[in-house]
């Protein structure tokens, strides 16, 4: 299996977090990731996390202020993060030529409960999307956040921009997704901290969540719970290797190739 073995119509869901968008350099990077998947599928769209400490300086302005804070006022706050690189990764994007849109989680089509601050997706409906995707122009998207039923923004809780790739991907049919990180896949233990770490080149949905279970925080248990629902199929990759690196990394699905008929959220 390959990140770049597809039909060019297909369409691939990719995801950056963490160290990925860790600074405003950093977006120029993503953007020459996205281009090179651009080669062989039609439609991409991209799912970013906020900058670097950015959703913890929020967290911490609003604590400043109140320390107890609305929960709707903390949502609208805190999902201010995505916003910001969702915008700086279009710039970038059209400083290369390319045309991309960015859109929040509500312009999106995340649909999720009432429930501020650690929502549930209950749907995904991605009409603004389709059409910026079918003219081969990118889509990106904020993860972490949604809106609920009564048009509330509402954010997932810490580790919600895996849960809104994979949701995402269940919505528009996506191939895969594909989360680029500061570690090229999946490890036994924290590479980090154990230089005798063995790295995965494949793993079932069970398998990574036990590892994950551990104490492992290289995909939210979320994302991997959703992506087993729907059968779709994840790949954690390198961010400085890049599409074209000599590693592939860590695949995680099943050797059932059928997808759910009905998507199923969470």
């Amino acid at each position: 299996m390959d990140l770049l073995t597809c039909n060019v119509m297909n369409t691939l869901v990719i995801k950056f977090g963490g160290a990925s968008v860790s600074t405003p350099q950093h977006f120029s990077r993503i953007a020459d990731i996205v281009l090179q998947c651009k080669q062989n599928y039609s439609r991409v769209a991209v799912v970013v996390s906020a900058m670097g400490n950015t959703t913890d300086h929020l967290i911490s302005l609003a604590q400043t202020v109140n320390p107890k804070p609305p929960s709707r006022e903390y949502d609208m706050l805190v999902s201010v993060g995505e916003r910001i690189s969702i915008s700086l990764l279009a710039m970038a994007l059209a400083a290369k030529g390319h045309q991309a849109v960015s859109f929040t989680g509500s312009q999106s089509g995340i649909i999720t409960c009432e429930n501020h601050s650690n929502a549930k997706i209950i749907d995904v409906r991605p009409a603004r999307l389709l059409p910026v995707l079918n003219r081969g122009s990118v889509a990106i998207i904020a993860g972490f956040q949604g809106v609920s039923c009564k048009g509330e923004i509402t954010t997932l809780g810490r580790g919600g921009s895996d849960t809104s790739a994979v949701a995402l991907g269940v919505a528009l049919g996506a191939e895969k997704v594909v989360f680029f990180k500061d570690v090229p896949g999946i490890f036994s233990t924290d590479p980090k901290k154990d230089p005798n770490a063995s790295m995965f080149s494949q793993l079932t949905y069970a398998e990574a969540l036990a590892i994950i279970e551990k104490g492992a925080k290289i995909l939210h248990a979320r994302s991997v719970k959703l992506a087993c629902k729907n059968e779709i199929p994840l790949n954690v990759v390198s961010f400085d290797d890049g599409v074209f690196g000599a590693r592939m990394g860590t695949f995680v699905g099943s050797k059932n190739e059928s997808r759910a008929t009905v998507p199923v959220y969470e």
